[in-house]
């Protein structure tokens, strides 16, 4: 969801507005299903993402990231966690999941099992982008899905993450922009100290979108019945915002690098023993 940058309320007030859709999207299946007729043969539903994550993204994301078995993936602005899940199963990698959202959290952890994770193997803890409670340079990979454009601070949060990847580890993270623009992130990637390493266009990415909301308009009696009139008309006032601008949208999956050769005081990724080093955090 919130493909697109809009005034935020603060960080605690959005971890409410999160938590209520979360909450709110277990109790059906009506919000999976949208996406998945939307994306058709490209949605991915054991990772049931309420994000533009498809078969090519995920793909495209192993990839990028050239990591190893037994190396450590954080998963920034984790959601309900299945993107870190799959991406840890498939590369046999150690799991650090964040987000802001409490619920989210929860119900991340709870997914372990499905994805046949043991719980040393994947954490999840509550946190934001621009403050991710990780030690420096204990990631090896880091993937961002939709979620960057929901930081307070987007510099600050790349300038994290990039604190937060070891030297040689790949940041991998999906980025939207207007066409008529030029795109900011090689300076935002050079104030993070990170490299441009590749920039893939997802010129399928603005047409999705489109299909999900005219769905969700399509739909708004059921999303009323089955998510409550809040998460309903917050459903249908983004999808309302957002449609007229998705014509001058440009998407990619950017993978930045930190160098391999950059230096790090407090110990780098292959010093650590795991990643058990958060407490589970549940909603109060």
């Amino acid at each position: 969801m919130n493909p697109t940058t809009t005034a935020k309320p603060p960080a605690e007030k959005r971890s409410a507005q999160y938590d209520a859709f979360h909450t709110a999207r277990a109790r059906t299946d009506l919000v999976a299903r949208l996406y998945a007729a939307a994306m058709g043969e490209d949605y991915p539903a054991e990772v049931a993402a309420s994000s533009s994550c498809d078969w090519p993204l995920l793909g495209l994301m192993t990839t990028r990231l050239r990591m190893r078995p037994g190396q450590l993936l954080v998963d920034a602005g984790c959601g309900t966690g299945g993107i870190g899940l799959w991406l840890a199963r498939a590369l046999t990698l150690r799991l650090e999941s964040f987000d802001l959202s409490p619920v989210a959290v929860a119900q991340a952890a709870d997914r372990r099992t499905h994805f046949g994770i043991p719980a040393q193997r994947a954490v999840f803890h509550v946190a934001e982008l621009e403050d991710t409670g990780l030690p420096d340079g204990c990631a090896h990979g880091i993937v961002c899905v939709d979620a960057l454009g929901g930081a307070d601070d987007r510099d600050a949060a790349l300038r994290e993450l990039g604190r937060v990847l070891a030297p040689g580890g790949r940041l991998v993270m999906t980025w939207a922009s207007r066409r008529d623009t030029a795109p900011a992130w090689p300076e935002r990637a050079r104030a993070a100290d990170l490299t441009v390493e590749h920039v893939d266009e997802r010129p399928a990415e603005p047409a999705l979108w489109e299909r999900l909301y005219r769905l969700w308009i399509a739909h708004a009696d059921e999303l009323h019945s089955e998510l409550g009139e809040t998460q309903a008309e917050r459903m249908l006032r983004e999808a309302h915002q957002v449609l007229p601008a998705l014509s001058g949208r440009r998407a990619v999956v950017l993978t930045l690098r930190r160098p391999a050769n950059a230096t790090d005081s407090r110990g780098a990724a292959d010093t650590m023993t795991g990643p058990g080093r958060h407490d589970e955090r549940t909603p109060q």
